[in-house]
């Protein structure tokens, strides 16, 4: 990876059939202030050609046989070598300086291993794209605060050191039905501190409107997860644990 006097970053995109906005995604990639060490596209078995695409822009081709996100993001953390790992999908542009900013947000603080940022819609109507967005992002955190006992992280704007996912990756689920963000943020949340980075720009589909069935399959993942992680996480009892890992933690470094 070649850099010596910082730390090395990865970029993983999980892709299904999305060749064309890969090529868009990847080419905002390209013009990073900061380029990242290695970009690694995980083909969820693409019919179209984004693994090509992928290979254009000089990207390390993932194959992952078992179909849904949460499959293929992990097999993309897991072929990650960089010290930090970022995470976007194939539908989403990220600003020149996106790489550089979480890359600095995960240096800034030892105690903080991962950390999340929002994002823009860049399609669908004008007027409602900054309305819908922000409703979007923000009814997710309410809804899963409360069973998470914390923020939850999003998928499209994610960043982590390679050694949390080290932490964590016998754990994670990898199911389709999974839904992988709210699923990583149960098993991060337990072990590190998760940080907000608000400053990120990020542009992102409108697609999970694009019909009705498209948000409930999210919504159905996002309760199965939930439901997935009871007893152990069942809220009263995560809270408690949070409370006592914290207290460890802070204790740990005093």
């Amino acid at each position: 990876m070649g850099r010596t006097d910082e730390v090395s970053v990865s970029v993983v995109i999980p892709v299904k059939n999305d060749a064309s906005l890969l090529r868009r995604c990847l080419t905002a990639l390209a013009a990073q202030r900061r380029a990242p060490d290695e970009v690694i596209v995980v083909d969820n078995g693409s019919i179209d050609d984004s693994a090509a695409v992928a290979e254009q822009f000089g990207a390390t081709v993932v194959p992952c046989a078992l179909r849904g996100i949460a499959a293929a993001s992990a097999a993309g953390y897991d072929a990650a070598r960089g010290d930090h790992v970022l995470r976007l999908d194939a539908d989403c542009v990220p600003s020149p300086d996106w790489v550089s900013t979480m890359s600095a947000a995960l240096q800034a603080d030892a105690a903080t291993a991962v950390v999340s940022g929002g994002a823009r819609f860049i399609d669908g109507p004008r007027a409602l794209r900054g309305l819908v967005a922000a409703i979007y992002l923000g009814a997710y955190t309410a809804a899963t605060f409360p069973a998470l006992g914390h923020r939850p992280v999003f998928g499209s704007n994610l960043g982590f050191r390679r050694t949390a996912w080290l932490g964590v990756r016998d754990r994670v689920h990898r199911a389709r039905w999974v839904h992988d963000d709210l699923d990583l943020a149960y098993h991060f949340g337990v072990r590190t501190c998760l940080g907000v980075v608000p400053s990120t720009g990020m542009g992102m589909s409108m697609r999970p409107f694009a019909h009705p069935g498209a948000f409930a399959r999210r919504v159905a993942r996002g309760v199965r997860t939930v439901l997935t992680h009871w007893p152990r996480d069942f809220p009263p009892l995560r809270w408690v644990h949070l409370a006592v890992r914290t207290r460890l933690r802070g204790a740990s470094r005093s």
